[in-house]
């Protein structure tokens, strides 16, 4: 089950996993804006869908650890009423907005254009794990010239780096960007990769609910954490299966690039003593 995609409903293969076994759950579930994923899964009322989403989060929360936490992404439509719930049974502690750096045209003209996505974090306990150091932002050289004062000498959060704001400004993937798949909802890997550096601890096991374009299982195939994933659409599993492929390939080519560059410096090293 361990780095595995499968191709099926979460609901039907969470109860198979060990409750206290996961660290981290990053579930990206349809928002229920009517998107064709291949299925009617975005398709449902406003209650069923309510309903549909407490009984999956029901299923997954007894699957963390005491240190485990979840991160969902949602839509204003519906976070407050997913939050809501998630707060009777977790303990909330960041509301995060994705601002997807939609340009400024078109849109609506009886309200304002909507131009993020909500993302809930969430801990089983307060004990949950968050590495801090892990995703730090690196401050520029103007910002460090600005703050050599004696009073900021050989601090060490001005060398490593700030944290990140509740405000995550990350361009959405528009077709022509490198890294997009054929997956109408793909989320940056950069977010996705913030969150699992941040939340689950090397070796660790991260479980994505809703795997669509794979991105989870990228995120920690590059970061070294294990991943559990789900997808029921058979067109978006094999999506998934092609890119954790091509990335294998890209990780042993680099491997290989190390190891060459390695043997070579060793025979350098050798020849100078001729």
């Amino acid at each position: 089950m361990i780095d595995q995609v499968l191709n099926i409903d979460a609901l039907e293969a969470i109860p198979q996993i060990p409750d206290n076994s996961i660290d981290l759950i990053v579930a990206d579930p349809p928002y229920n804006l009517g998107k064709d994923y291949g299925n009617d899964s975005d398709k449902r009322e406003s209650k069923e869908f309510l309903v549909w989403t407490e009984q999956w989060l029901d299923l997954v929360i007894p699957k963390l650890k005491d240190t485990g936490s979840l991160y969902i992404f949602a839509t204003w439509r519906y976070s407050p009423e997913i939050f809501v719930f998630l707060k009777s049974r977790m303990t909330m502690l960041n509301e995060i907005i994705w601002d997807r750096k939609v340009p400024s045209m078109g849109g609506s003209t009886r309200r304002y254009s909507s131009v993020h996505d909500t993302i809930g974090f969430f801990a089983k306990s307060k004990d949950y794990y968050f590495d801090l150091d892990a995703i730090r932002v690196p401050y520029d050289e103007v910002t460090k010239k600005a703050r050599s004062r004696s009073i900021f000498v050989g601090k060490k959060w001005l060398e490593v780096g700030y944290n990140p704001k509740d405000l995550w400004s990350v361009s959405r993937l528009h077709r022509i960007h490198a890294e997009r798949e054929e997956h109408p909802t793909q989320k940056p890997l950069e977010i996705i990769e913030r969150m699992v550096k941040a939340s689950c601890p090397e070796n660790g096991v991260v479980l994505d609910p809703f795997a669509g374009s794979g991105t989870t299982a990228a995120a920690c195939l590059l970061n070294n954490r294990h991943f559990i994933t789900y997808e029921m659409n058979e067109e978006y599993y094999q999506l998934i299966q092609k890119r954790i492929k091509r990335l294998g390939e890209f990780e042993l080519t680099s491997d290989l690039q190390k190891n060459e560059q390695a043997n070579q410096k060793e025979t350098e090293k050798q020849l100078s003593f001729f």
